[in-house]
């Protein structure tokens, strides 16, 4: 992914998930700040200090195709 190295997280962008509803509920964040590392942090934007998941690039993509494709639908 970014061989091992630590990311800087205070220079992260972060951008509100288009799938995030308006109504300050289920709301997840994700920078596009490190995509030259194939790293992709995501947080809860409801707790912008809590921790940050850390994805692969492939990963991530997989995952949001997934989600486009219905995939995790209850």
């Amino acid at each position: 992914m970014n061989g091992g190295r630590r990311l800087d997280l205070a220079a992260a962008e972060w951008v509100v998930s288009s799938y995030s509803g308006g109504d300050g509920g289920q709301c997840v964040e994700v920078s596009r700040s490190f995509a030259g590392s194939g790293a992709v942090p995501v947080r809860d934007s409801k707790a912008p200090t809590g921790g940050v998941l850390v994805f692969g690039s492939n990963g991530w993509a997989s995952f949001v195709a997934a989600v486009g494709r219905g995939g995790f639908a209850n």
